[in-house]
């Protein structure tokens, strides 16, 4: 069976993520280790107990999910005797999700990872004031009326009005990011045509949009003394929806993607032309997992994140 290894993005945090894994493998304890060790932060204690306001702030969410779908990964392949590159054809990630899928296939190194999404993720939270952007979902209409809806409530909006599609999740699923004033007025236009749900997410910051462009001056400079090796299988990339190996360009769509679209429904059609049967979601939550059949009906998702998930996977090798 031909699989992808695939890496969830923010909003799959909570409360205790990674405590049943670190007591039942020490590998992805090491794995947790190394990331405090890397932020001065006793991040662990947080994913463990909380509170849920402070997980939440994106600057502790971002390397929080990757350790624990880096730990996922490095534990798959320590119990299965295997290394990722050897069962699968592809990684990818949804925003954030991307940088674990790199560090699982040795492109990026866990301590630089940990330290470019604490930067990462500050950088997102301070490039817009709170109260000034905002993102909201979109249910039962798809990517090409929405990108009509979006140049309406931009332009309706005037000199502030930033709006766009940031997140092709999946057909009848895309997420706005913008403006507030424009995100409400296209929320507003949404509900004229019938769509089927339109809210406002309680989001800190309007991601993937041109509101972020601060964030990507922040990751151009973080991401420049970082060494990014080829990664051992290639990573299908948001901003693009295809296949990168080159370090230099991944460099490049890395800022990119800070204010790009994700294409994450593009991303999983591009994997299904390639043959990839099964998708694996690697790490807190099921998000991923769930969007596959709405997607490509012919592929299967499977979602690793408990030892029982891990057990139960490893059979089925």
């Amino acid at each position: 069976m031909k699989r992808a290894f695939v890496f969830p993005g923010q909003g799959s945090q909570t409360v205790g993520m990674g405590q049943e894994l670190a007591a039942a493998f020490p590998v992805a304890a090491q794995v947790f280790e190394e990331v405090d060790d890397a932020l001065g932060q006793n991040l662990t204690k947080l994913m463990y107990e909380g509170p849920m306001e402070d997980l939440t702030l994106t600057e502790n969410t971002q390397p929080a999910l990757m350790a624990v779908s880096v730990a996922v990964a490095r534990v798959l392949e320590s119990e299965g005797k295997f290394k990722l590159s050897e069962i699968s054809e592809f990684v990818a990630g949804h925003s954030l999700g991307e940088y674990s899928a790199l560090t699982a296939v040795g492109s990026l190194q866990l301590a630089d990872t940990a330290r470019l999404l604490k930067i990462r993720g500050r950088a997102m939270q301070q490039a817009v004031p709170v109260g000034v952007g905002a993102m909201a979902a979109l249910l039962g209409m798809d990517i090409g009326p929405v990108e009509e809806l979006v140049k309406e409530a931009a332009e309706a909006s005037g000199d502030d009005g930033v709006c766009v599609a940031a997140n092709d999740n999946a057909d009848g699923q895309v997420v706005l990011s913008g403006n507030k004033e424009a995100v409400e007025r296209a929320i507003e236009l949404a509900k004229e045509k019938g769509v089927r749900k339109a809210m406002l997410l309680p989001v800190s910051a309007p991601f993937h949009c041109p509101l972020m462009q601060p964030a990507a001056d922040a990751m151009v400079e973080a991401l420049s003394s970082v060494t990014i090796a080829p990664p051992t299988v290639p990573l299908v990339a948001n901003v693009t929806a295809d296949q990168v190996s080159d370090p230099e360009i991944i460099r490049k769509l890395l800022v990119e993607q800070v204010t790009g679209r994700v294409r994450w429904r593009e991303s999983v059609l591009y994997m299904g032309n390639q043959e990839i049967e099964q998708l694996v979601e690697v790490g807190t939550g099921k998000v991923l997992t769930a969007m596959v059949r709405r997607i490509n009906k012919a592929m299967t998702g499977t979602a690793v994140q408990s030892p029982a998930d891990i057990e139960a996977f490893l059979q089925t090798l």
